[in-house]
């Protein structure tokens, strides 16, 4: 980047956190609120599992053409105007009406969609190998850290001046992040090219997705985070509405557990990271899925006279693995991605993800309804997660990373993954 002083490393990470932080929102601020907007409404708050299936429609929309976007646009472009999107889906369901909760959830979705490859976009060629998974974990940390913003906030200002009110302030937020990155657009975004031409946003996107079919690094990859996918969106959606409806727990103590369970998921994503960077991703992977199949079970088993102490530490174990795989992975991907396509390959990964997720909450709401309880619903984490163990024993453990200063492309550890 002639003429500008190139951003640290860690400032990119740390902003790149700030989105990931405010991106929550799509996913978590409706089914944290369920249970007052059902009330409201009339319908049932264990049908929350469709808010995260909506918003994973939206994202499988747009996140195949992220590529066309990331090289048109830049990275921080790409990020702000995703805020932008999601903002507004977020606000829509204040409208209280269940078409404008669907089309909240799908708009917030259409905007999320390529928040992730865009950031995986900016760090990839700014981080060196040997901390590629600690700095990709660190970003990703914003996933959590968003979840326990959302869980503590969005009920607090929810239970003191309505539930249209919590919507309002995670979709604020949003906004607020979007504009925080505006100093950071010039240096971050040298690389794009408004006139770029070549194949059509379409081709692109299928060009993306033909990644999956033809490395099977990144297939084994994807598969993983699809089966952790399910036990992470599960939590996320359905922990505060279980705890409320089958556990008796109030609202504000049912989020403040969901938000302890971030904090270990903060913690997590940063030790496994630093595990993963000394031992190889597959061993940590295949501890995350082992951990999540423990504590989806303990979900899945749990009794209205359990103590509270019993499911907070369900919460954490569940936090620290079911929701601490995603740095880690992203960074796995970024590093077998062929040069100059991370974008593409977080995409595709994000599009296989977004179809299990599109399936996998509504399923859980269904069983819920036909079953009366969650045992089911958590039971389908289980066997997720052991599906993802069974994956990880196939994928070839990692090469011994470089020394320092030797430098190894994306494409010469593409059989590592």
């Amino acid at each position: 980047m002639p003429n500008r002083r190139p951003a640290s490393i860690w400032l990119v990470m740390l902003a790149l956190l700030g989105t990931h932080l405010a991106g929550m929102g799509a996913f978590l601020t409706l089914p944290v609120l369920a249970p007052p907007i059902a009330a409201e409404l009339g319908i049932p708050a264990s049908l929350a599992g469709f808010n995260t299936s909506l918003a994973y429609a939206g994202a499988l929309l747009s996140g195949p053409f992220a590529q066309t976007l990331l090289r048109r646009h830049g990275g921080i472009r790409v990020c702000q105007g995703a805020l932008v999107v999601i903002a507004a889906g977020i606000a829509l369901a204040v409208l209280g009406h269940p078409l404008a909760l669907v089309a909240s959830a799908v708009l917030a979705g259409i905007g999320h969609g390529p928040l992730t490859p865009a950031g995986s976009h900016v760090l990839a060629a700014r981080t060196p190998d040997r901390i590629r998974s600690l700095v990709f974990s660190l970003k990703q940390t914003g996933v959590p850290a968003g979840a326990m913003l959302v869980a503590a906030v969005a009920p607090l200002v929810g239970s003191l001046y309505g539930w249209r009110a919590g919507v309002l302030a995670i979709a604020g937020f949003a906004l607020l992040l979007a504009l925080a990155l505006q100093p950071l657009r010039a240096g971050l975004d040298a690389d794009r090219d408004p006139r770029a031409s070549g194949a059509s946003p379409w081709r692109e996107a299928l060009a993306s997705l033909a990644l999956l079919r033809t490395d099977p690094g990144l297939r084994a990859l994807t598969v993983t985070a699809c089966c952790l996918g399910i036990g992470q969106f599960a939590y996320l959606t359905f922990f505060v509405v279980w705890q409320v409806e089958a556990l008796g727990v109030p609202l504000l103590e049912a989020g403040g557990r969901l938000a302890l369970g971030q904090v270990a998921g903060i913690a997590g994503r940063i030790l496994w990271a630093v595990l993963a960077d000394r031992i190889g991703a597959r061993p940590a992977l295949l501890a995350i899925a082992l951990g999540a199949a423990l504590a989806a079970t303990g979900l899945a088993l749990a009794q209205p006279g359990w103590p509270g102490m019993a499911v907070t530490g369900i919460a954490l174990l569940m936090g620290a693995t079911a929701v601490g795989w995603t740095g880690l992975l992203l960074a796995e991907i970024a590093r077998v991605a062929p040069p100059g396509r991370v974008g593409a390959a977080t995409s595709a990964m994000g599009f296989a993800m977004g179809l299990t997720m599109l399936v996998a909450p509504s399923a859980m709401s269904l069983l819920v309804q036909a079953t009366g309880g969650y045992g089911a619903a958590f039971g389908l984490c289980v066997a997720a997660a052991a599906v993802a163990v069974l994956v990880l024993r196939g994928v070839p453990g990692r090469a011994a990373s470089p020394a320092p200063g030797i430098a190894v492309s994306p494409r010469q550890s593409r059989s590592v993954p």
